[in-house]
């Protein structure tokens, strides 16, 4: 079993899924995730803790992916604390999965080889510059994240570790000839209908709407009258950005500054490496046997890339007679890392090296110098550096003076304002989830919902948005939480009653025209009371847009004879139609490409339930408990 696992994890939808899992945490906020001191714990899983930083952090990024995704919409639903409640869960319970599946990867022993990690990083276009790995790059974004390259190497080794599992049981799935075409034959099957369609409206001066209706209304949906508590603020920002304009930067200061820091502005040396592995497995002195042969053969003039290839447990480079590319410094293993930057000449075989994934021989097969790059291609990225650091002496320097001012004439902005030589500026009123981008932020709206700023209007402390940003701000206009009054809504409930009931007479009349078409009556008479007239449409298929989704939907529930063909379907918008199956079209002869395809969407969809129901699997033999408050 577990060599299929490692064989799965290894194929091009195992890297694929690999890589999408690992490049989804990188740079958001996963720095601290190796290095961040603990905290209490929201589950265990066989003894192991999730900490509520780690579900603070999976919430925030999950949040943040849907609110890129869906922009101001999902603002409601997060405004609900019963969604929230769910959301928070339901982040809960993924890394809950995501513990099962490390343990389970590490129970069957998979690991990753420094080989694998350092194919990763070297492909992931985040460390890329003209389509090609750059170190500089590589070492300045990890510095930015809070990593240094052994840290990462292990977070990705723990990440892709588990990955392998996953990536072998969802690519290990298939699906059978038979299910294929039964696929085709009910999917591409399209069908002949006619209908009629009543609009709601038809009957709205049919309708009437009592004071008893509305009283009910009213009292059974009290809790959607309810306004959100709203302020309108006054501000003052101060953004490091906008500091750029009142700075400036010496040339001369420029060229010191590349004079002085010229190691930072090198090119390190990289060293093309070839090597054999020879894993230690359960048997660390038969390795160590079989290495120190492999080594005496190169003593005695064996050639290294037919033993690599040969004898090699590294599957990736032995294809290559062992060939592992440019490396740099810290990209590999540390003791791998001496033994290759230590080899004086190209063509240079290192001792046999020992690392945790087994034993190495190492061959220097290419060298390119370190480099220096010149001033003129530097010096555009200096003055920004030394621009953006002037301006942030300045944003410290101005932040203090605001904080001081705001804070001794607490009555108004104005005079912190002029003493920081920036405007007040005012918002519209807004809730909480209405905010207006200006003072988006959860720092900023703790405070100004807050009892002091609200009640005594006096300007609030500094608040911090982001490192490079920061706002003072007072409350001059508030307008409390109520329940609107039924005289403020009654013209909206009255409409809504309305269309409710009207629809409710349009869906009565379509299935009284439902039953008599099945009774063999006659309808036209209905029909011309309402305007209504049968439509006729051929062949449409599942995915069809020419029709409304509600009665494409009821069309492909019908039978094709007898009173289960003819039905009803309500539209989004209100309208009523009549639907009528007419005839059923088989789908058309799969042709070898689309079948292909949908072989492959099929498989695919076996996997993730696989997959699914592994992890119930796992977690209904774990011991799992889950904090009482998450």
């Amino acid at each position: 079993m577990l060599e299929r696992i490692r064989e799965g994890s290894q194929g091009p939808w195992a890297m694929a899924i690999i890589a999408l899992i690992v490049l989804s945490f990188v740079f958001a906020g996963v720095g601290s995730y190796l290095t961040s001191p603990g905290t209490s714990a929201v589950a265990t899983v066989n003894g192991e803790e999730i900490s509520a930083q780690e579900l603070d952090r999976a919430y925030q990024n999950q949040r943040a992916q849907m609110e890129s995704q869906f922009g101001e919409s999902v603002a409601q639903l997060f405004s609900s604390e019963e969604y929230l409640a769910n959301f928070r869960r339901n982040a809960l319970d993924r890394l809950i999965a995501e513990k099962l599946i490390q343990q389970q990867a590490t129970e069957l022993g998979l690991r990753v080889s420094d080989e694998q990690i350092r194919e990763t990083i070297v492909q992931m276009p985040e460390f890329q510059f003209g389509g090609q790995f750059d170190n500089e790059r590589f070492q300045t974004i990890l510095r930015q994240n809070g990593f240094s390259p052994t840290d990462f190497r292990n977070y990705l080794r723990i990440q892709m570790t588990q990955n392998q599992l996953a990536a072998a049981l969802t690519t290990s799935a298939f699906s059978l000839d038979s299910e294929v075409e039964l696929a085709n034959t009910l999917q591409r099957q399209t069908r002949d209908a006619k209908y009629a369609v009543v609009s709601a409206d038809a009957f709205a001066d049919s309708v009437e709407v009592s004071e008893e209706d509305i009283d009910a209304f009213y009292n059974n949906n009290i809790a959607s009258f309810d306004t959100e508590e709203k302020v309108k603020l006054a501000y003052v920002k101060l953004s490091v950005e906008d500091l750029k304009s009142r700075v400036s930067v010496d040339e001369d200061a420029v060229r010191t500054y590349y004079e002085n820091n010229l190691a930072s502005y090198g090119k390190e040396e990289e060293r093309r490496v070839s090597h054999i592995l020879i894993e230690s497995g359960d048997d660390v002195d038969a390795a160590r046997a079989e290495i120190e042969a492999l080594k005496a053969q190169l003593d005695n003039g064996a050639d290294f890339a037919t033993l690599a290839s040969e004898n090699s447990d590294d599957t990736f480079s032995a294809e290559n007679g062992g060939d592992l590319d440019f490396i740099t410094p810290e990209m590999m293993d540390a003791a791998f890392d001496e033994a290759a930057f230590s080899l004086e000449s190209v063509g240079d075989i290192s001792d046999i090296v020992e690392t945790d994934f087994g034993f190495h021989i190492i061959k220097l097969t290419d060298i390119n110098e370190a480099q220096t790059k010149s001033f003129e291609e530097v010096a555009d990225d200096i003055r920004d550096s030394l621009l953006y650091d002037q301006a942030m002496e300045k944003y410290f320097e101005l932040q203090n003076t605001l904080a001081e001012i705001a804070f001794e004439v607490p009555d108004t902005l104005e005079d912190a304002a002029n003493a920081v030589n920036l405007p007040v500026q005012e918002t519209t009123m807004f809730s909480r989830t209405s905010a207006p981008e200006s003072v988006n932020s959860p720092a900023v709206l703790e405070v100004v919902f807050s009892p002091e700023l609200i009640d005594e209007r006096v300007n609030s402390d500094i608040i911090e948005i982001d490192d490079e940003n920061i706002v003072a701000v007072r409350v001059i206009e508030h307008e409390p939480q109520r329940t609107q009054s039924l005289d403020e809504v009654k013209e909206s409930i009255e409409a809504s009653v309305k269309a409710t009931k009207a629809q409710e007479a349009a869906e009565a009349w379509a299935r009284d025209v439902a039953s008599k078409v099945r009774a063999g009556d006659d309808v036209s008479s209905l029909f011309s009371e309402k305007s209504v007239s049968w439509e006729t449409a051929q062949a449409v298929a599942r995915n069809s847009n020419n029709l409304a989704p509600a009665v494409v939907e009821t069309l492909f529930t019908l039978a094709p004879e007898g009173d289960g063909n003819i039905d009803v379907a309500t539209t989004v918008n209100g309208d009523v139609a009549v639907v009528q199956l007419e005839g059923v079209n088989d789908a058309p002869v799969l042709e070898a490409e689309l079948g292909n395809s949908l072989k492959e969407r099929l498989g695919q969809m076996n996997g993730q339930r696989m997959y699914e129901q592994y992890i119930e699997a796992l977690r209904s033999q774990a011991e799992v408990t889950v904090a009482e408050s998450i």
